[in-house]
């Protein structure tokens, strides 16, 4: 890096609601903040204007639970009807546990596209319709590939996307942003054979930098702020093909499942 990053964030994006253009939204919002982009610059937006713009909402009323719904429901405490649409979203759920005192217990999923977390993603937060939830984006790759080329058409610089979602951490208490979308910007960055600051060979330090970058951008996406999406300037990458399902850890190599 070269020892200055900057992250603005995009001021005044409304509501989005499914078919709204994602791309002249941003480039309206970047007007409106004077931000100029520049080769290398890095968009991370959260998944949630994603999914309203390409219709991944559901309305709880339209859903009818099946019977594995009702029983985890009764495990759970929770909405059999939001359970279904997990469920619908899920490859197996990996764990449904409500501990003593908890209003509502805990569902941890796998998602169909391989990512382990709470709910399969499912959300309440941040709909402005009652009764409805949101989803992931169909494939969230796709989805950055369409804003960047978009964004790259529309300022004829070379630029990157990330696309984010809030998950939990098993060992760690806390929520951070992780990467679910990616273009252009590498999933990970391969140090084997480099040198640490003492000349050590380095063996098998790989770290996830779009992981790092979608972790940076909660500092400025909060929940009640209405900032979903973020510029980075001065980050040093090198464009890559790669997915953000190269950062889920692949059965062979997990030691707990």
């Amino acid at each position: 890096m070269n020892g200055q990053i900057t992250l603005q964030t995009l001021p005044g994006i409304p509501d989005i609601h499914p078919g709204d253009d994602l791309v002249e939204t941003l480039l309206a919002a970047l007007d409106r903040g004077r931000i100029t982009l520049g080769d290398g610059d890095i968009l991370v937006i959260a998944h949630k204007v994603v999914s309203k713009a390409e219709g991944r909402i559901v309305n709880l009323a339209d859903v009818t639970p099946s019977e594995q719904a009702l029983q985890l429901s009764d495990t759970l405490s929770k909405d059999p009807r939001k359970i279904e649409v997990i469920l619908s979203e899920s490859r197996r759920v990996v764990r449904a546990v409500k501990r003593p005192g908890q209003e509502e217990g805990t569902l941890i999923a796998e998602h169909r596209l391989g990512f382990i977390c709470a709910n399969a993603a499912v959300d309440e937060s941040n709909v402005d319709m009652p009764g409805h939830v949101i989803l992931l984006p169909i494939d969230p790759d796709a989805s950055a590939r369409r804003l960047c080329e978009g964004l790259e058409q529309a300022s004829g610089k070379r630029l990157g996307v990330v696309i984010t979602d809030t998950f939990g951490r098993p060992w760690r208490m806390g929520l951070v942003n992780v990467a679910i979308g990616l273009a252009r910007v590498p999933s990970k960055i391969d140090l084997a054979g480099e040198s640490d600051a003492y000349g050590r060979e380095l063996k098998v330090t790989v770290p996830a930098l779009a992981d790092e970058l979608a972790a940076a951008s909660g500092l400025l996406m909060s929940k009640e702020g209405k900032v979903p999406a973020l510029i980075f300037k001065g980050v040093e990458w090198t464009p890559d093909n790669s997915s953000a399902l190269d950062l889920i850890r692949p059965q062979l190599e997990d030691l707990f499942r």
